[in-house]
Protein backbone atom coordinates (compact mmCIF):
# COMPACT_ATOMS: atom_id res chain seq x y z
CA UNK A 1 0.00 0.00 0.00
CA UNK A 2 1.35 3.40 -0.99
CA UNK A 3 1.48 6.45 1.27
CA UNK A 4 -1.40 8.35 -0.46
CA UNK A 5 -3.81 5.41 -0.08
CA UNK A 6 -2.68 4.82 3.51
CA UNK A 7 -3.24 8.48 4.39
CA UNK A 8 -6.79 8.51 2.98
CA UNK A 9 -7.83 5.39 4.92
CA UNK A 10 -6.15 6.61 8.12
CA UNK A 11 -7.99 9.93 7.97
CA UNK A 12 -11.33 8.17 7.42
CA UNK A 13 -11.11 6.22 10.71
CA UNK A 14 -13.67 7.25 13.31
CA UNK A 15 -12.52 9.04 16.49
CA UNK A 16 -13.27 5.90 18.52
CA UNK A 17 -11.27 3.72 16.10
CA UNK A 18 -8.34 6.12 16.38
CA UNK A 19 -8.35 5.91 20.17
CA UNK A 20 -8.42 2.11 20.06
CA UNK A 21 -5.74 2.03 17.37
CA UNK A 22 -3.44 4.40 19.27
CA UNK A 23 -3.53 2.23 22.38
CA UNK A 24 -3.24 -1.00 20.39
CA UNK A 25 -0.12 0.26 18.60
CA UNK A 26 1.30 1.37 21.94
CA UNK A 27 1.24 -2.28 23.02
CA UNK A 28 -1.76 -2.30 25.37
CA UNK A 29 -3.83 -5.47 25.71
CA UNK A 30 -7.47 -5.61 24.65
CA UNK A 31 -8.49 -5.71 28.30
CA UNK A 32 -6.40 -2.66 29.18
CA UNK A 33 -7.81 -0.71 26.22
CA UNK A 34 -11.35 -1.72 27.20
CA UNK A 35 -10.82 -0.52 30.78
CA UNK A 36 -9.33 2.80 29.66
CA UNK A 37 -12.13 3.50 27.17
CA UNK A 38 -14.99 2.06 29.29
CA UNK A 39 -15.81 -0.60 26.72
CA UNK A 40 -16.03 -4.38 26.60
CA UNK A 41 -12.99 -6.38 25.37
CA UNK A 42 -15.20 -7.89 22.66
CA UNK A 43 -15.95 -4.37 21.41
CA UNK A 44 -12.22 -3.61 21.27
CA UNK A 45 -11.60 -6.78 19.26
CA UNK A 46 -14.38 -5.77 16.86
CA UNK A 47 -12.90 -2.27 16.46
CA UNK A 48 -9.44 -3.71 15.68
CA UNK A 49 -10.94 -6.18 13.19
CA UNK A 50 -12.77 -3.34 11.43
CA UNK A 51 -9.58 -1.25 11.33
CA UNK A 52 -7.74 -4.19 9.75
CA UNK A 53 -10.54 -4.54 7.21
CA UNK A 54 -10.39 -0.82 6.39
CA UNK A 55 -6.71 -1.20 5.49
CA UNK A 56 -7.41 -4.20 3.26
CA UNK A 57 -6.65 -7.05 5.68
CA UNK A 58 -9.75 -9.19 5.39
CA UNK A 59 -10.46 -12.91 5.45
CA UNK A 60 -11.77 -15.07 2.68
CA UNK A 61 -14.76 -17.28 3.43
CA UNK A 62 -13.87 -19.80 6.13
CA UNK A 63 -10.69 -17.97 7.24
CA UNK A 64 -10.27 -16.58 10.74
CA UNK A 65 -7.01 -14.64 10.83
CA UNK A 66 -6.68 -11.58 13.06
CA UNK A 67 -4.25 -9.71 10.75
CA UNK A 68 -2.95 -7.74 13.73
CA UNK A 69 0.69 -8.34 12.80
CA UNK A 70 0.05 -7.05 9.28
CA UNK A 71 -1.56 -3.92 10.75
CA UNK A 72 1.47 -3.34 12.99
CA UNK A 73 3.83 -3.81 10.03
CA UNK A 74 1.81 -1.36 7.95
CA UNK A 75 1.99 1.35 10.61
CA UNK A 76 5.67 0.61 11.26
CA UNK A 77 6.23 1.45 7.60
CA UNK A 78 4.02 4.55 7.36
CA UNK A 79 3.63 5.94 10.92
CA UNK A 80 6.47 4.41 12.90
CA UNK A 81 6.16 7.05 15.66
CA UNK A 82 2.83 5.50 16.68
CA UNK A 83 4.19 1.97 17.06
CA UNK A 84 5.81 0.52 20.16
CA UNK A 85 9.17 -0.83 18.87
CA UNK A 86 8.75 -3.93 21.03
CA UNK A 87 5.64 -4.88 19.03
CA UNK A 88 7.59 -4.69 15.79
CA UNK A 89 10.48 -6.63 17.27
CA UNK A 90 8.26 -9.43 18.59
CA UNK A 91 6.32 -9.76 15.35
CA UNK A 92 9.32 -9.82 13.04
CA UNK A 93 11.78 -11.93 14.93
CA UNK A 94 9.55 -14.65 16.35
CA UNK A 95 10.20 -16.78 13.23
CA UNK A 96 12.99 -14.95 11.46
CA UNK A 97 13.83 -16.73 8.22
CA UNK A 98 17.35 -17.04 6.87
CA UNK A 99 17.83 -14.63 3.92
CA UNK A 100 18.08 -15.90 0.38
CA UNK A 101 14.51 -16.69 -0.67
CA UNK A 102 12.13 -14.30 -2.44
CA UNK A 103 10.32 -12.13 0.09
CA UNK A 104 6.65 -12.88 0.68
CA UNK A 105 4.06 -10.17 0.12
CA UNK A 106 3.74 -9.70 3.88
CA UNK A 107 7.48 -9.57 4.57
CA UNK A 108 8.53 -6.52 6.60
CA UNK A 109 11.96 -6.65 4.95
CA UNK A 110 10.94 -5.76 1.40
CA UNK A 111 12.43 -2.40 0.43
CA UNK A 112 10.41 -0.43 -2.08
CA UNK A 113 12.36 1.33 -4.79
CA UNK A 114 10.18 4.26 -5.89
CA UNK A 115 9.11 4.86 -8.58
CA UNK A 116 9.83 1.36 -9.93
CA UNK A 117 6.79 -0.40 -8.45
CA UNK A 118 4.38 2.21 -9.78
CA UNK A 119 6.07 2.30 -13.19
CA UNK A 120 5.64 -1.47 -13.51
CA UNK A 121 1.97 -1.27 -12.55
CA UNK A 122 1.35 1.50 -15.08
CA UNK A 123 3.01 -0.56 -17.82
CA UNK A 124 0.98 -3.72 -17.20
CA UNK A 125 -2.19 -1.63 -17.28
CA UNK A 126 -1.43 -0.75 -20.91
CA UNK A 127 -2.82 -2.98 -23.69
CA UNK A 128 -0.04 -5.41 -24.61
CA UNK A 129 2.27 -3.97 -21.93
CA UNK A 130 5.71 -5.50 -21.39
CA UNK A 131 8.10 -5.04 -18.45
CA UNK A 132 11.74 -6.20 -18.56
CA UNK A 133 13.38 -6.57 -15.14
CA UNK A 134 17.13 -7.03 -15.15
CA UNK A 135 19.45 -7.20 -12.15
CA UNK A 136 22.19 -9.45 -10.72
CA UNK A 137 21.25 -12.48 -8.64
CA UNK A 138 19.61 -11.85 -5.27
CA UNK A 139 18.79 -8.23 -6.05
CA UNK A 140 15.03 -8.71 -5.64
CA UNK A 141 13.71 -9.53 -9.12
CA UNK A 142 11.39 -12.32 -8.00
CA UNK A 143 10.19 -10.35 -4.97
CA UNK A 144 9.30 -7.46 -7.28
CA UNK A 145 7.63 -9.84 -9.72
CA UNK A 146 5.45 -11.23 -6.91
CA UNK A 147 4.34 -7.69 -6.06
CA UNK A 148 3.55 -6.79 -9.65
CA UNK A 149 1.36 -9.88 -9.94
CA UNK A 150 -0.31 -9.16 -6.60
CA UNK A 151 -1.14 -5.60 -7.67
CA UNK A 152 -2.50 -6.96 -10.95
CA UNK A 153 -4.74 -9.40 -9.04
CA UNK A 154 -6.12 -6.48 -7.03
CA UNK A 155 -7.47 -4.94 -10.25
CA UNK A 156 -9.01 -8.24 -11.34
CA UNK A 157 -6.33 -9.36 -13.79
CA UNK A 158 -5.55 -13.04 -14.13
CA UNK A 159 -1.94 -13.67 -13.15
CA UNK A 160 0.54 -16.50 -13.49
CA UNK A 161 4.24 -16.80 -12.71
CA UNK A 162 6.32 -19.35 -14.56
CA UNK A 163 9.85 -20.16 -13.39
CA UNK A 164 11.65 -21.25 -16.54
CA UNK A 165 14.36 -22.95 -14.49
CA UNK A 166 11.77 -25.64 -13.79
CA UNK A 167 12.08 -26.74 -17.41
CA UNK A 168 14.43 -29.72 -17.36
CA UNK A 169 17.14 -30.25 -19.96
CA UNK A 170 15.01 -32.94 -21.63
CA UNK A 171 12.18 -30.44 -22.04
CA UNK A 172 14.61 -27.97 -23.60
CA UNK A 173 15.99 -30.50 -26.09
CA UNK A 174 13.89 -28.97 -28.88
CA UNK A 175 11.55 -26.02 -29.34
CA UNK A 176 8.37 -28.04 -29.88
CA UNK A 177 8.76 -29.97 -26.61
CA UNK A 178 9.45 -26.79 -24.67
CA UNK A 179 6.45 -24.93 -26.11
CA UNK A 180 4.16 -27.84 -25.28
CA UNK A 181 5.54 -27.81 -21.71
CA UNK A 182 4.98 -24.04 -21.61
CA UNK A 183 1.33 -24.27 -22.71
CA UNK A 184 0.46 -27.16 -20.41
CA UNK A 185 2.01 -25.36 -17.43
CA UNK A 186 0.08 -22.16 -18.10
CA UNK A 187 -3.21 -23.99 -18.58
CA UNK A 188 -2.81 -25.88 -15.32
CA UNK A 189 -1.75 -22.81 -13.33
CA UNK A 190 -4.79 -20.93 -14.65
CA UNK A 191 -7.12 -23.87 -13.96
CA UNK A 192 -7.95 -24.26 -17.64
CA UNK A 193 -8.41 -27.59 -19.39
CA UNK A 194 -5.44 -28.78 -21.45
CA UNK A 195 -6.37 -29.33 -25.10
CA UNK A 196 -3.04 -29.55 -26.88
CA UNK A 197 -4.13 -32.36 -29.21
CA UNK A 198 -7.02 -30.27 -30.56
CA UNK A 199 -4.93 -27.22 -31.44
CA UNK A 200 -1.37 -28.43 -32.03
CA UNK A 201 -0.33 -29.28 -35.56
CA UNK A 202 3.44 -28.96 -35.72
CA UNK A 203 3.78 -30.82 -39.00
CA UNK A 204 1.55 -28.47 -41.01
CA UNK A 205 1.95 -25.15 -39.19
CA UNK A 206 5.09 -25.49 -37.08
CA UNK A 207 5.59 -25.13 -33.35
CA UNK A 208 5.43 -21.31 -33.16
CA UNK A 209 2.08 -21.04 -34.95
CA UNK A 210 0.67 -23.99 -32.98
CA UNK A 211 1.70 -22.37 -29.70
CA UNK A 212 0.23 -19.01 -30.74
CA UNK A 213 -3.05 -20.63 -31.77
CA UNK A 214 -3.28 -22.53 -28.50
CA UNK A 215 -2.43 -19.46 -26.43
CA UNK A 216 -5.06 -17.34 -28.16
CA UNK A 217 -7.97 -19.78 -28.26
CA UNK A 218 -7.33 -21.93 -25.17
CA UNK A 219 -5.99 -19.29 -22.78
CA UNK A 220 -6.70 -15.67 -23.71
CA UNK A 221 -10.19 -16.17 -25.13
CA UNK A 222 -11.25 -18.40 -22.23
CA UNK A 223 -10.13 -16.04 -19.49
CA UNK A 224 -12.30 -13.06 -20.52
CA UNK A 225 -9.95 -10.79 -18.57
CA UNK A 226 -6.46 -9.36 -18.87
CA UNK A 227 -3.61 -11.77 -18.16
CA UNK A 228 -0.27 -10.82 -16.63
CA UNK A 229 2.30 -13.50 -17.42
CA UNK A 230 5.43 -13.30 -15.28
CA UNK A 231 8.42 -15.19 -16.69
CA UNK A 232 11.11 -15.67 -14.06
CA UNK A 233 14.67 -17.03 -14.41
CA UNK A 234 14.65 -16.37 -18.15
CA UNK A 235 18.48 -16.68 -18.13
CA UNK A 236 18.08 -20.45 -18.02
CA UNK A 237 17.02 -20.44 -21.67
CA UNK A 238 20.25 -18.74 -22.73
CA UNK A 239 21.94 -22.11 -22.22
CA UNK A 240 19.73 -23.53 -25.00
CA UNK A 241 20.14 -21.06 -27.90
CA UNK A 242 17.87 -22.77 -30.43
CA UNK A 243 14.96 -22.90 -28.01
CA UNK A 244 15.66 -19.39 -26.73
CA UNK A 245 15.74 -17.82 -30.19
CA UNK A 246 12.38 -19.31 -31.14
CA UNK A 247 10.70 -18.59 -27.82
CA UNK A 248 11.89 -14.99 -27.55
CA UNK A 249 10.83 -14.30 -31.13
CA UNK A 250 7.42 -15.70 -30.18
CA UNK A 251 7.12 -13.36 -27.19
CA UNK A 252 8.02 -10.39 -29.38
CA UNK A 253 5.38 -11.39 -31.95
CA UNK A 254 2.73 -11.68 -29.22
CA UNK A 255 3.65 -8.25 -27.91
CA UNK A 256 3.27 -6.79 -31.40
CA UNK A 257 -0.04 -8.59 -32.04
CA UNK A 258 -1.57 -6.20 -29.51
CA UNK A 259 -1.43 -3.61 -32.30
CA UNK A 260 -3.61 -5.79 -34.53
CA UNK A 261 -5.99 -7.89 -32.43
CA UNK A 262 -7.95 -6.91 -29.32
CA UNK A 263 -7.55 -10.35 -27.77
CA UNK A 264 -3.75 -9.96 -27.67
CA UNK A 265 -4.08 -6.60 -25.95
CA UNK A 266 -5.16 -8.58 -22.89
CA UNK A 267 -1.70 -10.17 -22.55
CA UNK A 268 0.77 -8.26 -20.38
CA UNK A 269 4.29 -9.69 -20.05
CA UNK A 270 6.83 -9.34 -17.25
CA UNK A 271 10.24 -10.85 -18.04
CA UNK A 272 12.95 -11.14 -15.36
CA UNK A 273 16.57 -12.07 -16.01
CA UNK A 274 20.00 -11.62 -14.42
CA UNK A 275 22.51 -11.31 -17.23
CA UNK A 276 23.01 -9.57 -20.52
CA UNK A 277 21.28 -11.29 -23.44
CA UNK A 278 24.30 -12.88 -25.09
CA UNK A 279 22.57 -15.11 -27.65
CA UNK A 280 22.26 -13.72 -31.20
CA UNK A 281 18.76 -12.29 -31.69
CA UNK A 282 17.39 -10.33 -34.61
CA UNK A 283 16.56 -6.86 -33.28
CA UNK A 284 13.07 -7.14 -34.75
CA UNK A 285 12.50 -10.51 -33.09
CA UNK A 286 13.76 -9.75 -29.60
CA UNK A 287 11.56 -8.89 -26.59
CA UNK A 288 14.59 -7.35 -24.89
CA UNK A 289 14.49 -4.04 -26.75
CA UNK A 290 10.79 -3.19 -26.37
CA UNK A 291 8.54 -2.39 -23.44
CA UNK A 292 9.58 -0.84 -20.13
CA UNK A 293 13.18 -1.63 -19.07
CA UNK A 294 13.70 -1.87 -15.30
CA UNK A 295 17.17 -2.05 -13.79
CA UNK A 296 17.06 -2.70 -10.05
CA UNK A 297 19.53 -0.34 -8.37
CA UNK A 298 21.42 -0.97 -5.17
CA UNK A 299 19.82 0.40 -2.02
CA UNK A 300 20.57 3.98 -1.03
CA UNK A 301 22.04 4.71 2.40
CA UNK A 302 18.57 5.83 3.55
CA UNK A 303 17.06 2.54 2.41
CA UNK A 304 19.87 0.63 4.12
CA UNK A 305 19.11 2.49 7.36
CA UNK A 306 15.43 1.65 7.01
CA UNK A 307 16.20 -2.04 6.42
CA UNK A 308 18.53 -2.09 9.44
CA UNK A 309 15.72 -0.69 11.55
CA UNK A 310 13.37 -3.41 10.28
CA UNK A 311 15.85 -5.97 11.60
CA UNK A 312 16.05 -4.16 14.92
CA UNK A 313 19.64 -3.02 14.39
CA UNK A 314 20.29 0.52 15.54
CA UNK A 315 23.77 1.95 15.07
CA UNK A 316 25.69 5.07 14.16
CA UNK A 317 25.87 6.31 10.59
CA UNK A 318 29.60 5.51 10.65
CA UNK A 319 28.89 1.85 11.46
CA UNK A 320 26.28 1.72 8.70
CA UNK A 321 28.70 3.21 6.21
CA UNK A 322 31.42 0.72 7.14
CA UNK A 323 29.03 -2.10 6.28
CA UNK A 324 27.97 -0.44 3.01
CA UNK A 325 31.61 0.11 2.04
CA UNK A 326 32.07 -3.68 2.30
CA UNK A 327 28.93 -4.95 0.50
CA UNK A 328 27.48 -1.88 -1.20
CA UNK A 329 23.71 -1.58 -1.34
CA UNK A 330 23.13 -5.21 -2.32
CA UNK A 331 19.83 -6.20 -0.59
CA UNK A 332 20.69 -9.86 0.00
CA UNK A 333 24.19 -9.18 1.36
CA UNK A 334 22.76 -6.52 3.66
CA UNK A 335 19.97 -8.81 4.85
CA UNK A 336 22.52 -11.50 5.56
CA UNK A 337 24.51 -9.06 7.67
CA UNK A 338 21.48 -7.78 9.57
CA UNK A 339 20.28 -11.34 10.18
CA UNK A 340 23.58 -12.30 11.82
CA UNK A 341 23.76 -9.02 13.74
CA UNK A 342 20.27 -9.70 15.07
CA UNK A 343 21.45 -13.18 16.11
CA UNK A 344 24.21 -11.68 18.27
CA UNK A 345 27.26 -11.33 16.01
CA UNK A 346 29.04 -7.97 16.30
CA UNK A 347 29.69 -5.74 13.31
CA UNK A 348 33.44 -5.91 13.95
CA UNK A 349 33.38 -9.72 13.85
CA UNK A 350 31.25 -9.72 10.73
CA UNK A 351 33.42 -7.28 8.76
CA UNK A 352 36.70 -8.88 9.80
CA UNK A 353 35.67 -12.31 8.50
CA UNK A 354 33.53 -11.08 5.57
CA UNK A 355 36.07 -11.62 2.74
CA UNK A 356 37.22 -15.02 4.05
CA UNK A 357 36.00 -18.61 3.88
CA UNK A 358 35.03 -18.30 7.55
CA UNK A 359 32.74 -15.31 6.97
CA UNK A 360 29.01 -15.10 6.39
CA UNK A 361 29.56 -14.40 2.68
CA UNK A 362 31.51 -17.59 1.95
CA UNK A 363 28.71 -19.10 -0.20
CA UNK A 364 28.35 -15.86 -2.14
CA UNK A 365 32.10 -15.70 -2.75
CA UNK A 366 32.29 -19.37 -3.66
CA UNK A 367 29.54 -18.89 -6.26
CA UNK A 368 31.48 -16.10 -7.96
CA UNK A 369 34.71 -18.08 -7.73
CA UNK A 370 33.04 -20.95 -9.56
CA UNK A 371 31.92 -18.59 -12.33
CA UNK A 372 35.53 -17.48 -12.79
CA UNK A 373 36.60 -21.13 -13.04
CA UNK A 374 33.94 -21.85 -15.65
CA UNK A 375 34.72 -18.75 -17.71
CA UNK A 376 38.51 -18.13 -17.77
CA UNK A 377 38.05 -15.02 -19.92
CA UNK A 378 36.27 -13.38 -16.97
CA UNK A 379 39.21 -14.25 -14.72
CA UNK A 380 41.54 -12.57 -17.22
CA UNK A 381 39.37 -9.45 -17.31
CA UNK A 382 39.19 -9.34 -13.50
CA UNK A 383 42.97 -9.66 -13.20
CA UNK A 384 43.31 -6.75 -15.60
CA UNK A 385 40.94 -4.58 -13.55
CA UNK A 386 42.74 -5.39 -10.30
CA UNK A 387 46.14 -4.67 -11.86
CA UNK A 388 44.96 -1.23 -13.01
CA UNK A 389 43.50 -0.22 -9.65
CA UNK A 390 45.32 2.73 -8.01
Amino acid sequence: MGEPEFKVIFEELTPKQRKVLQRFLAGETDEAIATALYLEPSTIRRHIANICKAFGFSNAEGEHYSHREELIDLFARHRSELVNPQLVYQGKFANLEFPGSPLTLKSPFYVERPPIEEQCLQEICKPGGLVRIRAPQYMGKTSLLHRILARASEINYATVRLNLRQAEAAVLADLDTFLRWFCVNLSQKLNLSVQLDDYWDGERFGSLVSCTTYFQFCILERLHQNLVLGLDEVDWLFEFPQVAQGFFALLRSWHEEANNLEVWQRLRLVVAHSTEVYIPLNLNQSPFNVGLPIRLPELSIEQVQWLAKQYGWHSSIQAMQSLVSMVGGHPYLLQLAFYHLQQGKTLEQLLQAAPTQAGIYRDHLRRHWQVLQDYPELQTALDRVIANEP
